[in-house]
Parts: structure tokens; C-alpha cells; sequence
């Protein structure tokens, strides 16, 4: 399995044993503020998870003590001139592109401030883990510009579209508890624990095969919004794509012999890798 450090901000680690692997966000300085250098290292680290079929699941964590990433690194592009812009736009839009795209299970635990392009991370993600005292908005009309990694595409998709607009005109923070009632994230931790909330989802789904939550995941995601016809070819593609692999096969023994399967995934070796 993939590990090491990607740039100056991100890590990507192994939080046990198994088929887990732990996205770090790690510039604690700026509260992860998504610099240039952030965004061209998340796009790496993901890429390299993206094509790492020993992994199963994985958790995106913050090394930040408030906050899991408070957005864009508004002093950083303080000085960007429009050739900057220019040139940050693909970096940034590679970023969340890469965080979307990751074909297993991805869970965000989420604490302190997700707030513009932080919470858009979370959003990229599956299912969103939150401690009770985060604080959840995409505030960036506020700075004269709207949110630009999937916020307008994919808040809706959540929680509807007269939600998302309000959230997303308003600008303004949602705290935890309002933000699971709103569907902004999906549970609640217990205060201080929503890293080992999240590890302990992803373990229930990790001992799962691996071969059938890439399958689901592709299915969920490719076939949300469209028509019911389209989507159920899309699952019937998935479908196939399980049944006549190996972990179908084990699956079943196990069910009949009635024991815990032990998933032939696909039959490639865990690697570790150092990035820099």
C-alpha cells in the first residue's frame, strides 16, 4: 500500500492493519489553507491512492488543531496577479478532481472549521464524519467569488438545490448540530473523537470486498441524477464486474461455511512508497 509524505502538506499513512489508508492534510500552520503547493500535493497523494488497489477504504484527517481546512489561501493569492489566477485554477481544480474521482470509499472527519474550499473537500468525499463543535459554510461570495471545487454541483446533490442556494448566497456558518440536521454531514462523533469515529466506519466497510465497494461506489456515483433505465445498466455493468470475480466466489464459501471471508481483493501487492 501507498505511504509517505506527498509535498509539504499532505501524508498518506496506513492507521493499522488492513486495507485502510489515512489521508493526512498536514499544513497545521494555516489551519490547512489550500495553497498552491497544498493543491499540486493533494492532487498527487490521491493519484497515487487512486491507482493503489490494496486500498479499501479511505479516511481524510487534518493534523490542524481547529480546524479539518479553513479554504483557499486568501493571503497567498493576496499577491496573485491574473496569470496566477490563470495558473492556480487547473492545480485546484486537479486537486478536488482527485479527491471525487477515488474509486474506493472515502470518508471526511471533519472537525474545527470546514469552511469554502475545505468543506468542498468533505463534499468530494462519500460520507462526512463531524465532532460536535465544527462549524460547516461555503462563505465565498462574501470575498467576491462563488465556490470553485464542486461546491455549486455537488451541495445541491446533497441537500437540494433552494438549500444549496441559500448556504451558498448567504455565505454564512453552520454549526455541527444544524449542519446534520441540514444533511450538510452525515454523523455526529463524540467530542475529541471523530478521527476514531471515522477509522471505525471505515473498518465496518473495509471488511467488505474490496472488489464490491469499488463496484457500488462507481454505480452510486455514476448513476445518481440521471434516468432510472441509464442507472440500472450502470449497475448491471457493476453487477458483472463483481460476479465473476474472485471475492464473488469467496463470499459466497464463506457464507455457506460460515465463516469471515477472506477477500482475494485484486491479487496485488501492498507497496510503500515514499514520496517527496
Amino acid at each position: 500500500m501507498i505511504e509517505g509524505r506527498f509535498g509539504e502538506s499532505i501524508v498518506v499513512r496506513r492507521p493499522g492493519q488492513g486495507r485502510i489508508a489515512e489521508l493526512v492534510l498536514d499544513r497545521p500552520h494555516a489551519m490547512n489553507a489550500v495553497s498552491m503547493e497544498f493543491g499540486a500535493s493533494l492532487a498527487a497523494a490521491t493519484a497515487a491512492l487512486a491507482g493503489d488497489r490494496s486500498v479499501g477504504v479511505t479516511v481524510i484527517t487534518s493534523t490542524a488543531e481547529r480546524a479539518f481546512c479553513v479554504g483557499a489561501d486568501l493571503k497567498e493569492r493576496r499577491s496573485y496577479t491574473e496569470s496566477d489566477r490563470a495558473r492556480a485554477r487547473p492545480v485546484s481544480r486537479a486537486a478536488y478532481a482527485g479527491v471525487l474521482a477515488l474509486p474506493m470509499p472515502v470518508i471526511a472527519a471533519v472537525h474545527g472549521y470546514a469552511l469554502g474550499g475545505g468543506y468542498e473537500l468533505a463534499l468530494s468525499c462519500d460520507v462526512i464524519v463531524a465532532d460536535p463543535g465544527a462549524v460547516i459554510g461555503l462563505p465565498e461570495t462574501a470575498v467576491g467569488v462563488i465556490p470553485g471545487g464542486g461546491g455549486t454541483q455537488l451541495l445541491p446533490r446533497r441537500v437540494g438545490a433552494a438549500r444549496a442556494a441559500d448556504l451558498i448566497f448567504s455565505g454564512r456558518r453552520v454549526p455541527a448540530v444544524e449542519a446534520l440536521e441540514l444533511g450538510l454531514v452525515d454523523t455526529l462523533s463524540p467530542a475529541g473523537e471523530v478521527r476514531a469515529s471515522a477509522l471505525e466506519i471505515a473498518r465496518t466497510y473495509a471488511a467488505n470486498s474490496p472488489v464490491a465497494l469499488r463496484a457500488a461506489k462507481r454505480a452510486l456515483r455514476l448513476g445518481h441524477g440521471g434516468d432510472l433505465a441509464t442507472g440500472l445498466e450502470i449497475e448491471d455493468a457493476g453487477w458483472y464486474a463483481v460476479a465473476f470475480s474472485a471475492d464473488w466466489v469467496e463470499g459466497v464459501e464463506a457464507f455457506n461455511e460460515k465463516r469471515q471471508p477472506k477477500w482475494p481483493g485484486y491479487r496485488e501487492t501492498e507497496s510503500v512508497t515514499e514520496h517527496r
